[in-house]
Protein backbone atom coordinates (compact mmCIF):
# COMPACT_ATOMS: atom_id res chain seq x y z
CA UNK A 1 0.00 0.00 0.00
CA UNK A 2 1.10 3.77 -0.24
CA UNK A 3 2.55 5.71 2.34
CA UNK A 4 2.77 9.14 1.96
CA UNK A 5 5.05 11.73 4.62
CA UNK A 6 6.27 14.65 4.77
CA UNK A 7 10.16 15.50 3.91
CA UNK A 8 11.82 18.56 4.83
CA UNK A 9 14.27 19.66 2.02
CA UNK A 10 15.63 23.06 2.89
CA UNK A 11 14.97 24.68 6.61
CA UNK A 12 11.34 26.14 6.16
CA UNK A 13 10.39 23.74 2.87
CA UNK A 14 8.68 20.60 3.08
CA UNK A 15 7.47 18.21 0.35
CA UNK A 16 4.67 15.72 0.25
CA UNK A 17 6.18 12.27 -0.46
CA UNK A 18 4.56 9.14 -1.68
CA UNK A 19 6.19 5.62 -2.00
CA UNK A 20 4.26 2.20 -3.31
CA UNK A 21 6.20 -1.13 -4.15
CA UNK A 22 8.69 -3.01 -2.50
CA UNK A 23 10.87 -1.42 -0.02
CA UNK A 24 13.72 -3.48 -0.86
CA UNK A 25 13.61 -3.04 -5.02
CA UNK A 26 15.39 -0.51 -7.21
CA UNK A 27 13.93 2.62 -6.56
CA UNK A 28 12.19 4.79 -9.27
CA UNK A 29 11.73 8.57 -8.41
CA UNK A 30 8.92 10.39 -10.93
CA UNK A 31 9.63 14.11 -11.55
CA UNK A 32 6.57 15.66 -12.68
CA UNK A 33 6.26 19.33 -14.64
CA UNK A 34 5.89 22.89 -13.95
CA UNK A 35 3.57 23.66 -11.55
CA UNK A 36 2.19 20.43 -11.31
CA UNK A 37 1.38 17.87 -8.14
CA UNK A 38 2.91 14.58 -8.38
CA UNK A 39 -0.46 13.21 -8.35
CA UNK A 40 -0.64 13.61 -11.91
CA UNK A 41 1.91 10.90 -12.70
CA UNK A 42 -1.35 8.74 -13.33
CA UNK A 43 -2.41 6.24 -10.74
CA UNK A 44 -2.00 3.06 -13.31
CA UNK A 45 1.04 4.09 -14.63
CA UNK A 46 2.87 4.38 -10.87
CA UNK A 47 1.00 0.95 -9.99
CA UNK A 48 2.67 -0.90 -12.90
CA UNK A 49 6.28 0.40 -12.15
CA UNK A 50 5.55 -0.82 -8.21
CA UNK A 51 5.34 -4.31 -9.27
CA UNK A 52 8.75 -4.78 -9.68
CA UNK A 53 10.36 -1.45 -8.24
CA UNK A 54 10.11 1.29 -5.11
CA UNK A 55 7.84 3.72 -6.34
CA UNK A 56 8.62 8.09 -5.31
CA UNK A 57 6.65 10.59 -6.32
CA UNK A 58 6.65 14.36 -4.64
CA UNK A 59 4.94 17.30 -5.04
CA UNK A 60 7.16 19.87 -6.10
CA UNK A 61 7.28 23.34 -3.95
CA UNK A 62 4.42 25.39 -4.16
CA UNK A 63 2.57 22.35 -5.71
CA UNK A 64 -0.03 20.09 -3.63
CA UNK A 65 0.73 19.43 -0.20
CA UNK A 66 4.14 21.00 -0.76
CA UNK A 67 5.20 24.26 0.97
CA UNK A 68 4.03 27.13 -0.37
CA UNK A 69 7.51 28.69 -0.46
CA UNK A 70 8.19 30.87 -3.44
CA UNK A 71 6.18 34.37 -2.14
CA UNK A 72 8.40 34.36 1.03
CA UNK A 73 11.41 32.81 -0.13
CA UNK A 74 12.17 33.15 -3.91
CA UNK A 75 14.14 30.15 -5.43
CA UNK A 76 15.20 29.32 -9.05
CA UNK A 77 14.15 26.61 -10.85
CA UNK A 78 17.44 24.85 -10.47
CA UNK A 79 16.45 24.33 -6.73
CA UNK A 80 13.84 21.85 -7.67
CA UNK A 81 16.46 19.58 -8.94
CA UNK A 82 18.66 19.70 -5.60
CA UNK A 83 14.72 18.93 -4.17
CA UNK A 84 14.70 15.84 -6.17
CA UNK A 85 18.35 14.94 -4.60
CA UNK A 86 17.07 15.77 -0.94
CA UNK A 87 13.78 13.28 -1.37
CA UNK A 88 16.44 10.97 -2.37
CA UNK A 89 18.80 11.05 0.68
CA UNK A 90 15.89 11.47 3.03
CA UNK A 91 14.23 8.25 1.81
CA UNK A 92 18.51 6.78 1.75
CA UNK A 93 18.42 5.69 -1.32
CA UNK A 94 21.70 5.52 -3.20
CA UNK A 95 20.64 5.10 -6.39
CA UNK A 96 17.89 5.29 -8.35
CA UNK A 97 16.11 5.36 -12.20
CA UNK A 98 14.49 8.71 -12.67
CA UNK A 99 11.91 9.64 -14.85
CA UNK A 100 11.04 13.13 -15.58
CA UNK A 101 8.53 14.89 -17.81
CA UNK A 102 8.59 18.35 -19.46
CA UNK A 103 9.91 20.93 -16.54
CA UNK A 104 10.88 17.52 -14.83
CA UNK A 105 12.62 16.51 -17.44
CA UNK A 106 14.87 19.37 -17.48
CA UNK A 107 15.57 18.75 -13.89
CA UNK A 108 16.69 15.36 -14.54
CA UNK A 109 19.03 16.61 -17.24
CA UNK A 110 20.35 18.50 -14.30
CA UNK A 111 21.07 15.54 -12.21
CA UNK A 112 22.36 13.89 -14.96
CA UNK A 113 25.22 16.38 -14.94
CA UNK A 114 25.43 16.88 -11.58
CA UNK A 115 24.55 13.44 -9.17
CA UNK A 116 25.02 10.90 -12.37
CA UNK A 117 26.11 8.76 -9.11
CA UNK A 118 22.23 9.17 -7.74
CA UNK A 119 21.22 7.75 -10.73
CA UNK A 120 20.74 4.27 -12.08
CA UNK A 121 18.97 5.22 -15.41
CA UNK A 122 17.21 8.16 -16.70
CA UNK A 123 13.83 8.92 -18.65
CA UNK A 124 13.14 12.04 -20.53
CA UNK A 125 9.96 12.92 -22.41
CA UNK A 126 8.11 15.59 -23.19
CA UNK A 127 10.73 17.90 -22.64
CA UNK A 128 13.47 19.72 -24.27
CA UNK A 129 17.49 19.67 -24.14
CA UNK A 130 18.83 22.47 -22.03
CA UNK A 131 19.75 25.33 -23.74
CA UNK A 132 23.40 25.15 -25.65
CA UNK A 133 23.04 21.97 -26.64
CA UNK A 134 24.47 21.71 -30.56
CA UNK A 135 22.41 21.77 -33.60
CA UNK A 136 19.16 23.53 -34.84
CA UNK A 137 16.78 24.38 -31.87
CA UNK A 138 13.29 22.83 -32.41
CA UNK A 139 10.62 25.26 -32.70
CA UNK A 140 8.84 26.34 -29.34
CA UNK A 141 5.43 25.70 -28.58
CA UNK A 142 2.29 26.01 -30.58
CA UNK A 143 0.61 29.79 -31.08
CA UNK A 144 -2.22 28.30 -29.13
CA UNK A 145 -0.44 27.03 -26.42
CA UNK A 146 1.68 30.34 -25.93
CA UNK A 147 -2.02 32.51 -26.16
CA UNK A 148 -3.43 30.15 -23.65
CA UNK A 149 -0.57 30.43 -21.07
CA UNK A 150 -1.10 33.95 -21.43
CA UNK A 151 -4.52 33.79 -19.72
CA UNK A 152 -2.73 31.91 -16.90
CA UNK A 153 -3.24 34.62 -14.04
CA UNK A 154 -6.42 36.11 -15.10
CA UNK A 155 -8.82 36.02 -12.18
CA UNK A 156 -11.19 33.10 -12.03
CA UNK A 157 -13.59 31.91 -9.40
CA UNK A 158 -13.17 27.73 -8.97
CA UNK A 159 -15.40 26.96 -11.40
CA UNK A 160 -13.82 28.37 -14.13
CA UNK A 161 -10.62 27.82 -12.95
CA UNK A 162 -11.35 23.86 -13.09
CA UNK A 163 -12.89 24.25 -16.84
CA UNK A 164 -9.68 26.45 -17.75
CA UNK A 165 -7.43 23.67 -16.63
CA UNK A 166 -9.13 21.01 -18.67
CA UNK A 167 -9.31 22.68 -21.71
CA UNK A 168 -5.38 23.19 -21.04
CA UNK A 169 -4.85 19.72 -21.04
CA UNK A 170 -6.88 19.56 -23.71
CA UNK A 171 -4.21 21.87 -25.56
CA UNK A 172 -1.40 20.01 -24.31
CA UNK A 173 -2.97 16.34 -25.60
CA UNK A 174 -2.63 17.77 -28.68
CA UNK A 175 -4.79 15.97 -31.93
CA UNK A 176 -2.82 12.57 -32.14
CA UNK A 177 -5.44 10.33 -29.96
CA UNK A 178 -9.34 11.15 -28.91
CA UNK A 179 -9.61 12.00 -25.53
CA UNK A 180 -12.78 12.31 -23.34
CA UNK A 181 -12.29 15.34 -21.62
CA UNK A 182 -13.75 13.65 -18.04
CA UNK A 183 -10.92 12.45 -18.04
CA UNK A 184 -8.75 15.22 -17.22
CA UNK A 185 -11.59 17.00 -14.97
CA UNK A 186 -11.44 13.81 -12.81
CA UNK A 187 -7.28 14.22 -13.09
CA UNK A 188 -7.65 17.63 -11.99
CA UNK A 189 -10.38 16.94 -8.99
CA UNK A 190 -8.39 14.91 -7.80
CA UNK A 191 -5.44 17.25 -6.94
CA UNK A 192 -7.52 20.04 -6.21
CA UNK A 193 -9.12 17.44 -3.55
CA UNK A 194 -5.11 16.25 -2.18
CA UNK A 195 -4.20 20.01 -2.38
CA UNK A 196 -6.72 21.73 -0.08
CA UNK A 197 -8.02 23.96 -3.50
CA UNK A 198 -6.16 25.24 -6.69
CA UNK A 199 -2.51 26.24 -6.42
CA UNK A 200 -1.28 28.87 -8.42
CA UNK A 201 1.07 28.22 -11.20
CA UNK A 202 2.44 31.69 -10.98
CA UNK A 203 5.12 30.44 -8.67
CA UNK A 204 7.13 28.23 -11.46
CA UNK A 205 6.45 30.71 -14.26
CA UNK A 206 8.30 33.05 -11.96
CA UNK A 207 10.92 31.15 -10.58
CA UNK A 208 14.84 32.63 -12.02
CA UNK A 209 15.98 29.81 -15.02
CA UNK A 210 19.29 30.77 -14.62
CA UNK A 211 21.64 27.85 -15.01
CA UNK A 212 19.55 25.60 -16.86
CA UNK A 213 22.08 26.55 -20.38
CA UNK A 214 24.43 23.56 -19.77
CA UNK A 215 23.03 21.56 -22.57
CA UNK A 216 26.82 21.57 -24.05
CA UNK A 217 27.69 19.24 -21.26
CA UNK A 218 24.93 16.68 -22.11
CA UNK A 219 27.63 15.00 -23.88
CA UNK A 220 29.70 13.42 -21.41
CA UNK A 221 26.47 12.13 -19.87
CA UNK A 222 27.17 8.07 -18.98
CA UNK A 223 23.89 7.52 -17.31
CA UNK A 224 21.84 4.61 -19.31
CA UNK A 225 18.91 7.36 -20.79
CA UNK A 226 16.21 6.89 -22.33
CA UNK A 227 14.23 10.00 -24.54
CA UNK A 228 10.46 9.24 -25.48
CA UNK A 229 9.31 11.40 -28.29
CA UNK A 230 5.29 12.34 -28.18
CA UNK A 231 5.02 13.13 -32.10
CA UNK A 232 1.73 15.21 -31.00
CA UNK A 233 3.78 17.64 -28.38
CA UNK A 234 2.54 21.18 -28.87
CA UNK A 235 4.62 22.23 -25.62
CA UNK A 236 7.38 20.11 -26.96
CA UNK A 237 6.81 19.70 -30.83
CA UNK A 238 8.97 17.32 -33.23
CA UNK A 239 11.86 17.12 -33.47
CA UNK A 240 12.59 18.39 -29.50
CA UNK A 241 13.19 14.66 -28.48
CA UNK A 242 15.22 14.02 -31.66
CA UNK A 243 17.59 17.39 -30.87
CA UNK A 244 17.65 15.89 -26.90
CA UNK A 245 18.62 12.59 -27.73
CA UNK A 246 21.51 13.70 -30.05
CA UNK A 247 22.88 15.60 -27.45
CA UNK A 248 23.23 13.07 -24.92
CA UNK A 249 26.12 10.88 -24.48
CA UNK A 250 28.14 11.76 -27.36
CA UNK A 251 31.17 12.78 -26.28
CA UNK A 252 33.98 10.87 -25.07
CA UNK A 253 33.13 8.66 -22.31
CA UNK A 254 29.74 8.87 -22.90
CA UNK A 255 26.47 6.50 -23.42
CA UNK A 256 24.41 7.83 -25.80
CA UNK A 257 20.63 8.18 -25.38
CA UNK A 258 17.93 5.77 -26.79
CA UNK A 259 14.63 7.17 -28.68
CA UNK A 260 11.76 5.56 -28.89
CA UNK A 261 8.65 7.01 -29.93
CA UNK A 262 5.31 6.60 -28.59
CA UNK A 263 2.37 6.78 -31.59
CA UNK A 264 -0.04 9.66 -30.73
CA UNK A 265 1.30 10.94 -27.49
CA UNK A 266 1.22 14.42 -26.67
CA UNK A 267 2.24 16.13 -24.16
CA UNK A 268 0.20 14.37 -21.73
CA UNK A 269 -0.42 11.11 -19.97
CA UNK A 270 -4.24 9.95 -20.90
CA UNK A 271 -4.91 6.49 -20.51
CA UNK A 272 -4.88 5.90 -24.54
CA UNK A 273 -1.08 6.11 -24.08
CA UNK A 274 -0.32 4.62 -20.83
CA UNK A 275 0.20 1.05 -22.24
CA UNK A 276 2.88 1.93 -24.92
CA UNK A 277 4.16 4.34 -22.40
CA UNK A 278 4.42 1.75 -19.50
CA UNK A 279 5.82 -0.52 -21.65
CA UNK A 280 8.93 1.67 -23.05
CA UNK A 281 9.49 2.92 -19.21
CA UNK A 282 9.45 -0.79 -17.53
CA UNK A 283 11.21 -2.36 -20.58
CA UNK A 284 14.24 0.70 -20.34
CA UNK A 285 14.28 0.06 -16.44
CA UNK A 286 14.32 -3.91 -16.64
CA UNK A 287 17.19 -4.01 -19.21
CA UNK A 288 19.23 -1.45 -16.83
CA UNK A 289 18.51 -3.64 -14.15
CA UNK A 290 19.59 -6.58 -15.76
CA UNK A 291 22.87 -5.12 -17.18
Amino acid sequence: MPTERMLTVVPGVELWVEERGAPGATAVLLVMGAASSGLVWPEPLVDRLARDHRVVRYDHRDTGRSTAAFEDAPYALRDLATDAVAVLDALDVDRAHVVGMSMGGLLVQLLLLDHPDRLRSATLFCTGALAGAGGEPPPGPSEALLAWWATMAEPRDEAAELDWRVAHWQLLHGSGLPVDPAEWRETEERVRAHSGGFRSALAHASADPGGLDRGAELSGVAVPTLVVEAPADPAYPPPSAQHLAAAIGTGSGGAPARLVTVPGMGHALPAGVLGPFGDVVAGHLAAVDAG
